[in-house]
């Protein structure tokens, strides 16, 4: 009877380990994967701003590619949630294990401070000519603002734009990641992904920078804050903006993925079974 209970405890401890070296595998895809989206993403606007190579369309493109490139490289170990407001609404409506919600969120928020760091580094003498005293000139490089920083738009204003703007990404997202739907096929979600992205850039872009992704925000605000940008959590009007794009987007996340669910997923007839597999039964 001992021998059986040593036995039961060292198989649920090789479980136990197991678990956790997947959990491992899993933050760390969480954190590539935004990482690399914010090389691109950052990276595209820090040429646009700071150097005067390129302009909005560009911007749009770019981040759009990033995230394409990024799902593709998390994809197959995690889904490529790399948005914490996508994290938690899968959470909220298709079963994602919530005690992984809090653990992504931080792998993505590094993945996306890391990516700024480097971008931060590489841009460091263009940075320091465009705007040498690190003021909102370019501190949009790394973080949004509302109207970016420009246009008439308030704190209020740029939440309202964070909610409708992610619950517009959650929305056509459930869409693309629902097999009972016209999901694409052949890999090729990544690129259509990708492509919402542009979409959201070309048409939801200029009331708050489109963050719609709370670790892509505050991942680079937080790497521009601890290299110069002493205001860096604060808008054009001096208003403590930071929350904006952290909150809004995961109001708007469940916002969209509810949505979604009432009014289309419970609609979705269930897929046609395969004649080969139906000849088995």
């Amino acid at each position: 009877m001992a021998h059986n209970a040593d036995t039961t405890k060292a198989g649920a401890a090789v479980v136990e380990r197991l678990k956790r070296l997947e959990l491992t595998g899993e933050l760390i895809a969480e954190f590539a994967g935004t990482m690399v989206l914010i090389l691109f993403g950052v990276g595209v606007v820090a040429q646009v701003v700071a150097a005067g190579v390129g302009d909005h369309d560009s911007i749009a493109w770019a981040w759009g590619i990033g995230v394409a490139l990024g799902v593709y490289v998390a994809g197959r170990i995690t889904g490529a949630h790399l948005n914490p407001a996508v994290t938690l609404a899968f959470a909220a409506f298709r079963g994602f294990p919530w005690a992984k919600v809090v653990p992504y969120s931080l792998a993505q928020t590094a993945g996306a401070f890391v990516g700024a760091l480097l971008v931060r580094w590489n841009y460091t003498e263009v940075l320091n000519m465009t705007d040498p005293e690190h003021t909102l000139k370019t501190q949009i490089v790394f973080s949004t603002l509302p109207g970016n920083g420009t246009l008439p738009v308030g704190m209020w204003g740029g939440f309202r734009d964070q909610i409708i703007g992610t619950a517009i990404l959650m929305f056509v997202l459930y869409a693309l990641s629902d097999s009972h739907n016209l999901a694409p096929s052949a890999n090729l979600s990544p690129v259509v992904i990708g492509l919402l992205i542009v979409a959201i850039g070309m048409a939801w872009g200029a009331d708050a920078g489109y963050a719609i992704n709370p670790a892509r925000d505050f991942g680079p605000r937080l790497a521009s804050f601890l290299t110069g940008y002493s205001g860096a959590w604060r808008d054009q009007y001096g208003d403590l903006y930071f929350w904006v794009p952290v909150i809004g987007p995961l109001i708007g996340g469940l916002t969209g993925a509810g949505l979604y669910q009432l009014m289309i997923a419970r609609f979705l007839p269930e897929p046609e079974p395969d004649i080969e597999d139906a000849g088995r039964v």
